[in-house]
């Protein structure tokens, strides 16, 4: 069962406690739920959170996010505890591209690099050229030594790419995010029928044709900035991402509005139900018994490590 908000405070402070007496450090990803990014000592996206990966120096790591996140810290800090709340919480994206499918892709394209998303199998990881995040995708795809670049696993992201990166030939793998896919054109085209006056920011996991008809496509943290920038001169904004965003968004920038497709609008929540498995209580459990530890072999470590690592050089 979970927790009503004015336990919420009761949780927290035990959990702050454990972290203190562990040397734990908790790092979330903008899609938990807001009582979770309200204990962490981090909150990012993709990019953010595998940075501060590699600066911690607590001996505990829980991190607040999907599989893949968890395995990309432990790549990244294989002599340190990772643990993840929930490891059940997973990414159909990321399964969607298995080992199998991208070596085909290789053999198809022998002189093609392959850049896969962060949101991929730490075994995807171990094959490919470099990783990247949606927030630093151009740079690093503008960077690759090839002409012929197979991206791995959302077309999305490489539509995006597409059109950003002159001078290369993205090869999609034809994975997607289902949540943002479930987001039409027509959906969309309600929103700015009701709300004329606010421009829109998508994410480019969603598909082409939301893109398109978008005033800003941008990573999680990149939204973040350009919807509650005071340059953009607009009262309210529409935006297409998961519904966590939200939270961050009225905490930067309170004096915006934040418009988000809801079930009242005909259109529906885009919810990481994946990301929302973890709660507050499984977080406590987690650090307190110091369980679900991810657990990854050496050689996938090293392996994976070498295409992540030279995405944060390049970054």
């Amino acid at each position: 069962m979970l927790l009503k908000p004015k336990d919420y405070k009761l949780l927290q402070e035990e959990i702050k406690r454990l972290k203190r007496e562990k040397n734990a450090v908790i790092l979330a990803h903008y899609y938990q739920r807001p009582e979770i990014q309200e204990i962490a000592d981090f909150v990012g996206d993709s990019l953010d959170l595998a940075r501060k990966a590699t600066e911690v120096s607590a001996d505990i790591i829980l991190f607040c996010g999907v599989h893949f996140m968890g395995e990309t810290a432990k790549i990244l800090n294989p002599d340190k505890r990772v643990l993840l709340p929930e490891p059940k919480a997973g990414c159909a994206m990321a399964d969607m591209a298995t080992k199998e499918a991208v070596l085909k892709l290789k053999d198809m394209y022998p002189n093609a690099w392959v850049v896969s998303y962060v949101n991929t199998t730490a075994e995807v990881k171990t094959i490919s050229d470099v990783c990247c995040t949606s927030a630093n995708a151009v740079k690093i795809v503008e960077k690759v030594p090839t002409d012929e670049i197979i991206f791995v696993p959302d077309k999305g992201l490489a539509y995006h790419l597409s059109k950003k990166v002159r001078g290369k030939k993205i090869i999609p793998f034809e994975g997607f995010c289902p949540d943002h896919y479930l987001f039409t054109a027509d959906m969309l085209q309600r929103l700015k029928e009701k709300y004329p006056d606010a421009p829109v920011g998508v994410h480019p996991e969603t598909p082409p044709e939301i893109q398109d008809r978008a005033d800003f496509v941008g990573s999680t943290s990149q939204l973040l900035r350009w919807a509650t920038s005071t340059e953009l001169k607009a009262d309210r904004v529409i935006i297409i991402t998961e519904i966590g965003l939200q939270y961050p968004l009225q905490k930067r920038n309170p004096y915006r509005g934040y418009i988000f497709p809801t079930p009242d609008e005909g259109v529906g929540y885009l919810f990481c139900s994946q990301m929302k498995i973890i709660t507050l209580e499984k977080v406590y459990e987690s650090l307190k018994e110091e369980k679900n530890e991810v657990d990854l072999p050496e050689e996938v470590i090293e392996k994976a490590n070498l295409s992540i690592k030279r995405m944060l050089d390049w970054s």
